[in-house]
């Protein structure tokens, strides 16, 4: 559900003229060399103070398959101390998925290909078209920039009451971004509220990554549908198929990796388990 955006930020987008960021793009900050890109993250103003960060989360997804009884898998992953879930992969019953985040994407290299080096992980036959990595990123409307670049992602794939999980990567047709702002605002506005709606029903809470040039198949983002039960995340996949960014603006979908978490980290900052 990338860049969602509600009906009283699409009406003031049409009172807007054309010119200007897209959703998600930040505009360039006072002070800026004229001829330097603008690589922070814009939120919403507080209090008529802008909020801006350099600091992002990278997440990563591993498959494998061939996988023994995972114990000595889990055990291992809890003995890392990386902010991890694995997953056990609904549609290969010897599958697994290991989910690993960070701010430093140093540490895909590092820690968590030590990780996935190890004697537990050495038997089993990894899944790299199943790959995704992506990472957070701001539209400029977040009331609480920090939370959404740093936590949000955390609570929700780490929540104890949220086991199931849909992860995919997706990328739009080129189309998509010569439309006007004001039409691109109407777009996100009908796809955002029907997620939205399910959040608000306690069905699912979503991540959403950009994945620009990290992806291997030059995919977009990567949308991640996670709850208490998997049947509201397949419908919520199926209700999406009728919004116009789905139906005229999607190139493509997938690989889907659906997963039953057998293992979270405690979420950063708590008591370890």
């Amino acid at each position: 559900m990338p860049d969602s955006i509600t009906p009283a930020e699409a009406a003031a987008a049409d009172r807007k003229p054309a010119a200007g960021p897209l959703p998600g793009v930040a505009p360039r900050g006072a002070g800026q060399d004229a001829g330097a890109p603008d690589l922070r993250e814009h939120g919403a103003p507080v209090r008529g103070v802008p909020q801006t960060s350099t600091r992002r989360l990278f997440v990563q997804l591993h498959v494998f398959t061939e996988c023994p009884p995972p114990n000595g898998i889990i055990a291992e992953v809890r003995r890392s101390g990386l902010d991890a879930v694995v997953y056990a992969d609904l549609n290969d019953p010897r599958g697994i998925g290991v989910l690993l985040m960070s701010e430093d994407p140093a540490v895909f290299a590092g820690e968590g290909r030590e990780l996935l080096s190890n004697v537990p992980f050495r038997s089993l036959t990894p899944r790299p078209e199943m790959t995704m990595i992506g990472r957070t990123y701001s539209s400029g409307r977040e009331a609480d920039l920090d939370d959404f670049l740093l936590r949000k992602v955390p609570r929700n794939v780490l929540g104890p009451g949220h086991p199931w999980a849909v992860w995919y990567p997706l990328r739009r047709i080129g189309a998509f971004n010569q439309l006007p702002r004001a039409e691109q605002g109407r777009i996100l506005m009908e796809h955002g509220m029907l997620g939205r709606r399910y959040g608000e029903a306690g069905y699912a809470v979503d991540v959403r990554l950009e994945c620009h040039g990290l992806d291997r198949d030059d995919n977009e983002f990567v949308i991640g549908l996670i709850g208490a039960e998997l049947y509201p995340l397949s419908r919520l996949v199926k209700d999406m198929r009728a919004t116009r960014q789905t139906s005229e603006f999607i190139q493509q979908m997938g690989p889907f990796f659906v997963g039953r978490a057998l293992y979270q980290s405690p979420l950063p900052g708590s008591p370890p388990v």
